[in-house]
């Protein structure tokens, strides 16, 4: 019998949901099903040769450059440096998770970097005391409300005018970049404009202490746990195929180890920062939404056929313009946490490279440029390799352009290994 997988199965660390039904066999499938650790482990292989590599990839690239960096540079694995890398990437994978909802339809958003910075200029004018003096959530919720409308404009402008993604956001990124200059000229003749509400600046400073941060630490494995079971129990009633147990275990162990072993590194310095804990509860909650609703399963739809999903009676434009408004809604969440790291905001807000590090840790985590493959955890993925590759390179003194060398290099090879899963997917007729 052929089944379909979840919209949210990795096939590189989870082969049962793999979408190689045709070159599995009966008896390979009994054999997973009865739990067992050769046959889950022939059905990954499987599923690698067929080009299924899910977070594979940049796992290995992961491990390459922790060792590469940290044999380059003694501060590289210090646990300040750590701290500081989690504090670096925290924002820029913010951001990211909007954009692998943009890629998964199929579309770009070139405008997120300025768009971030729209949230974080119209916040930090907000809270400026007497002038109009916010309280600190009403200015971060109109600066959210803000950059979500500039989604849904953008979105109307795609899908009711049929202009390409790519041409609306390009055109957003000089008409929200001129916004900010607007803003942020009027607001200070220096052009920087500084935070003056210690809660906003808190947002990426504060940090948790030490018990605090073992708590979330075991919610997060807990949670793990408890969601692989009930995602075991639901497929097999299903009757679809379920990860062994033993498979369950080691997963939960390791992610165990990795996430007791990082709050014990932060514990050493200052603690988990405030803002990752931010971050981990947006990549649940984003990731329950794409994974587990009928609209998670609409975007991936429409990722994979449009016409296929619109003759199915999924609203392709609704869909279209919701996933718009999350990269803008996400955009503002990422500016804003930009904006309370530097405790200021500046005519040169979401200028740099920005946005070249957002769109690559989308790609670089492995969401397909294509549409319909990725899921939300390789924005975390992505955005700590890109964080990790700039601290490293910061950290050696190299050159902004060898920087941009180096990123741009490491953007094209995920890429290429993206365009090869594909071919090889097409080659095995895999669905």
């Amino acid at each position: 019998m052929t089944t379909e997988p979840p919209v949210d199965a990795d096939p590189a660390l989870d082969p049962t949901a793999a979408r190689v039904a045709p070159v599995a066999t009966d008896a390979l499938a009994e054999d997973v099903s009865g739990a067992s650790l050769s046959g889950y482990a022939r059905l990954w292989w499987q599923g690698i040769r067929a080009g299924e590599l899910g977070s594979l990839p940049i796992i290995l690239g992961l491990g390459a450059i922790v060792v590469v960096f940290g044999l380059l540079n003694d501060t590289f694995l210090t646990e300040r440096n750590f701290t500081n890398l989690l504090l670096q990437m925290s924002a820029i994978a913010t951001i990211a998770i909007g954009v692998v909802f943009v890629l998964l339809i199929g579309e770009i958003d070139l405008s997120v970097a300025f768009v971030s910075a729209v949230g974080g200029v119209v916040m930090t004018l907000l809270l400026r005391p007497d002038d109009p003096g916010w309280p600190w959530w009403a200015a971060i919720a109109f600066a959210l409300a803000c950059t979500t409308a500039i989604g849904f404009v953008q979105a109307l402008v795609i899908t009711k005018a049929g202009v390409p993604s790519f041409v609306v956001t390009l055109a957003g990124l000089l008409i929200w970049s001129g916004v900010v200059l607007i803003l942020t000229t009027k607001a200070s003749s220096v052009g920087t404009i500084r935070i003056q509400d210690e809660t906003a600046n808190g947002i990426a400073n504060d940090f948790l202490s030490k018990t605090a941060g073992w708590v979330i630490a075991g919610l997060v494995v807990v949670g793990y746990a408890l969601s692989e079971l009930q995602s075991a129990r639901s497929r097999r009633a299903g009757g679809l195929y379920a990860k062994p147990i033993v498979v369950m275990v080691i997963q939960v162990v390791g992610l165990a180890a990795v996430t007791f072993g990082a709050v014990w590194y932060l514990n050493k310095d200052r603690g988990v920062p405030e803002a990752t804990v931010i971050l981990l509860a947006l990549l649940v909650f984003w990731s329950f939404i794409a994974s587990r609703t009928p609209f998670g399963r609409h975007v991936y739809a429409v990722g994979g056929s449009a016409e296929a999903s619109r003759r199915a009676g999924i609203n392709v434009d609704r869909v279209r313009i919701i996933v718009f408004m999350i990269s803008g809604f996400m955009a503002g969440v990422g500016g804003i946490m930009l904006a309370s790291r530097l405790r200021s905001v500046a005519t040169n807000t979401g200028s740099g490279n920005l946005l070249l590090l957002v769109i690559a840790s989308a790609v670089i985590g492995g969401t397909s440029l294509f549409g319909g493959v990725g899921r939300v955890v390789t924005a975390l993925l992505g955005a700590l390799v890109i964080a990790s590759i700039q601290n490293g390179m910061d950290l050696l003194g190299l050159a902004s352009g060898t920087k941009f060398v180096i990123t741009g290099l490491v953007l094209l090879a995920a890429v290429l290994v993206d365009a090869y899963a594909k071919r090889r997917r097409a080659a095995r007729g895999v669905l």
